[in-house]
């Protein structure tokens, strides 16, 4: 059985070999990380994707940072690390219910966080991101304003902007929103001395708790920057393991263990390897987005390139 290193080793080769950049999200596993031509949020990684030269993206995440990707460089092959790699808040809503949903509401605009498919974000006004959210519905016409689909991140935008008026669905992540106050409390309590650092995908009551609430590179950026020793994180476990491998010095606790994604998990380095070697040969299966679902998507992502830039 070959081992890590000679699975990377390979990779390397075969990149070089069909000039494929890979992107890999965050929360990937290290040797993941270690292997990848970009890395960081789901935006970041299409925005990026923009300004390479390579013809072939490889997207290791979850299925709509790969369609975010295609969506952004229409000209360039997209291929899934492992398509089995879903995202539950993202295919929560189907179209229909969304257009369902903001025709109670006459004249509001659609507001779709980043996390939902392109078919989604095909019947929506424009996209945000966890980190952009408050800068860009604030800069909105509209006052009235359908937040689709994580009503955490939602309520937390509505609070940064009291002059408008969100609407929810009950969307969200469910490793985010299932963390408890009681969780909180609990881990504050064993380590007093540590900052909690939470991402708005949480309850309002955890975000409340909070030193810091922000998007997976805010924590990142800010535990990076700190001068405090101790951190709990809120978000996905994997950043524990991050942190402590490039903050050796700082010590980093897990809000709770339940915060762990299982779709971003599923991909391994032996996936990246055989995807790799398919694009070599011809037979890799490429991603492709019907036009005019795409046409319309990608306005909804201009648009968030407007309010947000």
């Amino acid at each position: 059985m070959r081992t890590i290193p000679e699975i990377q080793q390979e990779i390397r080769r075969r990149k070089a070999e069909t000039g494929v950049c890979i992107l890999a999200h965050s929360y990937q596993s290290p040797d993941i990380l270690e292997i990848a031509d970009i890395t960081g949020d789901s935006y970041k990684l299409s925005a990026a994707a923009g300004k390479t030269d390579a013809k072939k993206l490889l997207v290791c995440g979850v299925r709509f940072m790969a369609e975010t990707a295609k969506l952004l460089n229409p000209e360039k092959q997209v291929y899934e690390a492992n398509p089995a790699a879903g995202c539950p808040m993202a295919e929560q809503f189907s179209p229909e219910e969304i257009l369902a949903e903001k025709a109670k509401y006459p004249g509001c605009a659609v507001v779709a966080y980043v996390n939902t498919t392109a078919a989604v974000k095909a019947v929506s006004d424009v996209c945000v991101t966890s980190s952009s959210a408050v800068q860009i519905v604030g800069n909105m016409q509209q006052k009235e304003i359908l937040f689709i689909p994580d009503c955490n991140l939602g309520a937390y935008t509505q609070k940064q902007c009291p002059d408008k008026h969100l609407h929810f669905l009950s969307g969200g992540c469910p490793h985010h929103s299932s963390i408890t106050p009681e969780e909180a409390r609990a881990a504050k309590a064993a380590h007093p001395n540590a900052l909690l650092l939470v991402h708005p995908e949480c309850k309002p009551e955890i975000s409340a708790m909070a030193d810091y609430v922000g998007a997976t590179s805010g924590i990142l950026n800010f535990a990076r920057k700190s001068e405090q020793k101790e951190f709990i994180i809120g978000t996905e476990i994997s950043i524990v393991q991050h942190l402590t491998l490039e903050c050796p010095e700082k010590r980093f606790y897990p809000l709770s263990n339940r915060l762990c994604c299982p779709d971003m998990r599923i991909t391994s380095a032996a996936d990246i390897l055989r995807v790799l070697t398919e694009i070599a040969d011809g037979t890799a299966q490429e991603l492709t987005l019907p036009d005019e679902t795409a046409r319309a998507a990608r306005h909804c992502l201009d648009e968030m390139l407007r309010l947000g830039g």
